[in-house]
């Protein structure tokens, strides 16, 4: 029995749907029991709440569990109580920044420790940026807009597909030998994002075009979405350099035996959301 947290959400969804495809006992964690991926057991509790968890985790072998909440340590007494034998935990590569006050990394490294301190067997993935980020760009498009606008136009990274971060994360679950590894789940090509935005306009049949925001512009626009302290921790990251996703690492094919998604495959499983 898996437990995986976040099971609507871009990689929990994942994972639960290929567990529960596979076989595997699948108990969802999930706000809306209707929302729950297919061929999962829905179950309620709340992450900032461990107590609530106790049944949630009874019987459970594995946890997949998001990074972040009020009380990690206090999560992970609970996992541990209830007999669970692995964790694998959703980081990133923010972790190894050393600058405490950025808000992402700092929640990243408390729940890292955490998890570290717990006695629990773990595995920590610390994939790229998410493919599924370019999403964000939905609304744009979908208006029929054929210029996008976003922040960082110099950043590369070397997205990931949510699918195969939960394929590293299920190999993590349900074999051994994962234990304390830590991987760096990344795609296959290093992109900006009018590379993006190329790809995207190809699939979709439109000629797309790339406009990068000034910095004023960006923050203007994400401080509309976000609290001010990831927008200052995003800027730290991309603006000033701090983080380096665009590294192209063998991980995926390494763990899982398979090669990771294009952005291409990605935008065409997606397209409708464009559309």
């Amino acid at each position: 029995m898996i437990l995986v947290s976040g099971a609507t959400g871009n990689v929990g969804g994942e994972l639960a749907r290929r567990l529960a495809e596979a076989g595997v006992a699948v108990r969802a964690l999930v706000r809306d029991p209707g929302k729950a991926p297919a061929g999962t057991e829905p179950v309620s509790g709340d992450l900032d709440h461990p107590e609530s968890l106790a049944g949630a985790l009874k019987g459970v072998e594995g946890v997949f569990l998001l990074s972040g909440y009020a009380d990690m340590p206090g999560l992970l007494e609970e996992i541990n109580r209830a007999g669970v034998g692995r964790v694998v935990l959703l980081s990133g590569g923010a972790v190894l920044a050393s600058d405490t006050r950025n808000v992402i990394s700092r929640y990243m490294n408390e729940s890292e420790r955490a998890v570290r301190e717990s006695g629990v067997p773990w595995t920590f993935l610390r994939p790229s940026g998410f493919m599924s980020n370019t999403l964000q760009w939905a609304p744009q498009i979908r208006a029929g807009g054929d210029v996008v606008r976003a922040p960082f136009p110099q950043v590369r990274i070397a997205m990931v597909d949510p699918y195969d971060i939960a394929a590293v994360a299920a190999e993590a679950l349900l074999r051994d030998g994962h234990e304390g590894n830590v991987y760096n789940p990344t795609g296959p090509d290093s992109l900006l994002p009018a590379d993006r935005v190329r790809i995207l306009g190809e699939v979709l049949g439109r000629e797309l075009r790339f406009e990068g925001q000034t910095k004023a512009q960006a923050r203007e626009d994400m401080i509309g979405t976000m609290p001010v302290e990831y927008v200052d921790a995003f800027f730290s990251f991309y603006a000033d350099g701090k983080l380096d996703e665009s590294h192209v690492l063998p991980t995926v094919r390494e763990v899982t035996g398979n090669a990771p998604r294009t952005f291409a495959q990605w935008a065409i499983a997606h397209a409708d959301a464009f559309r």
